[in-house]
């Protein structure tokens, strides 16, 4: 398979195109339970047994075999009455920010049709868009939950790093690797949240908001400017804001700590893989691979210095209480089709963003509460590890 094949994603009816290929199908769940009543799309990185996991790429497929069991979130669906409806494309070996992928197509971002629906939980967030399934799962390393939530107007979570077991799920960078999930409604956000993660470990909703400047510095004027409404409704859920700045040193600094940690753990995890197989990678996917691999150890020990010090300052600014906002994403979701330079600069701005909470493995709740030019784009809650529940409570509260 060459990276400029393209092969229709789903089956018939998948107008959409958010499900792979022969990835459409039907799991009952439990005849009762929280969930009854509900359908669902997995990512295509959990196994589900009698399934290849694709993982974007038709390569990874072929060296792959089925799975003989399926991933514990999912099972845990399942039984709480919940309705599987197949499995959704993903970027290739969820490496990318976009949403396009060169094997399968780019699924149909709904809420803004013409432009990207982000990556690499692509298909799971046009389904979700699109009224495919009701709920539907995703992962999260660098923003691949966030971002297709922002760009396809949507409820999104990534989860604090280790909450939900990622059992039976392709690995990217295991440091960052989280599990989530979109939906159209906050309300169903949370009763999702209340079977996956059960209680949090600290109770109480955050008390005490802080807007990040310097992260709203890096998102368009018109961002902020249709964010404000939502900040808004904040303050009159929280209280009165305060203004921080929330990486010192930079936020240009965090994210080259990030781009070289998930880089230098993508390739221990993939790069045996990737000699070995030589796979076709489409635009962007292929030089990200190409990079990896002559990450140096001094660059990794410098960046885990970085990643420690945004540690200690983020549970500084977080652990009372408080709850850091901040826009999603920088813009709305990009044209589809643009050149590789626009769309890395895309993925740098954004990943400035999105790593705020990666490199310190706390939870992040995006929801959609503005527009730009017709698009949709989100607003962030970063909460403290743990504070999951607490922030699909916020979030419900702010959205309802």
């Amino acid at each position: 398979m060459t990276a400029g094949a393209t092969i229709r994603g789903g089956a018939a009816g998948d107008r959409l195109n958010a499900f792979v290929p022969g990835g459409v199908f039907t799991l009952a769940g439990a005849a009762d339970g929280p969930l009854a009543g509900l359908s669902f799309a997995a990512k295509d990185i959990f196994d589900i047994a009698g399934y290849v996991t694709g993982c974007g790429n038709p390569d990874w497929a072929r060296t792959h075999v089925a799975a003989d069991d399926t991933q514990s979130a999912v099972r845990t669906l399942l039984d709480a009455g919940a309705v599987l409806k197949g499995k959704t494309i993903t970027d290739e070996l969820a490496f990318s920010l976009m949403g396009e992928n060169a094997h399968y197509g780019t699924p149909v971002n709904a809420a803004a049709p013409g432009r990207v629906p982000g990556g690499s939980s692509c298909g799971s967030a046009a389904a979700v868009a699109g009224g495919a399934v009701d709920f539907a799962l995703g992962s999260d390393t660098g923003g691949s939950v966030r971002i297709p939530a922002s760009h396809c107007g949507l409820y999104g979570i990534r989860t604090t790093h280790g909450r939900i077991a990622l059992d039976r799920t392709m690995k990217l960078a295991p440091s960052f690797d989280v599990l989530g999930w979109f939906a159209r409604e906050p309300k169903l956000m949370r009763r999702v949240g209340q079977v996956l993660l059960g209680a949090d470990p600290r109770r109480g909703r955050p008390h005490a908001l802080l807007l990040a400047q310097d992260a709203f510095a890096l998102a368009d004027p018109a961002v902020g400017e249709a964010l404000k409404g939502g900040i808004e409704r904040l303050v009159r859920a929280v209280g009165p804001a305060s203004i921080v700045t929330v990486a010192p040193e930079g936020l240009a600094a965090w994210y080259d700590a990030f781009r070289h940690l998930q880089g230098a753990e993508i390739w221990r995890v993939h790069g045996d893989w990737v000699t070995r197989t030589r796979p076709g990678f489409g635009p962007g996917v292929a030089e990200r691979f190409r990079w990896v691999a002559t990450i140096g150890r001094d660059e990794v020990a410098a960046a885990d210095e970085v990643r420690g010090r945004a540690r200690t300052r983020l549970q500084a600014l977080l652990d009372a209480g408080q709850v850091l906002c901040l826009p999603t994403a920088p813009s709305p979701a990009p044209l589809k089709g643009l050149p590789l330079a626009e769309t890395e600069r895309f993925r740098g701005r954004t990943l400035s963003l999105t790593c705020i909470a990666g490199l310190a493995g706390l939870p992040q709740v995006t929801l959609p509460l503005g527009q730009v030019d017709g698009a949709p784009v989100g607003l962030s809650l970063v909460g403290a590890a743990g504070s999951d529940a607490a922030l699909l409570e916020l979030a419900e509260a702010v959205g309802a």
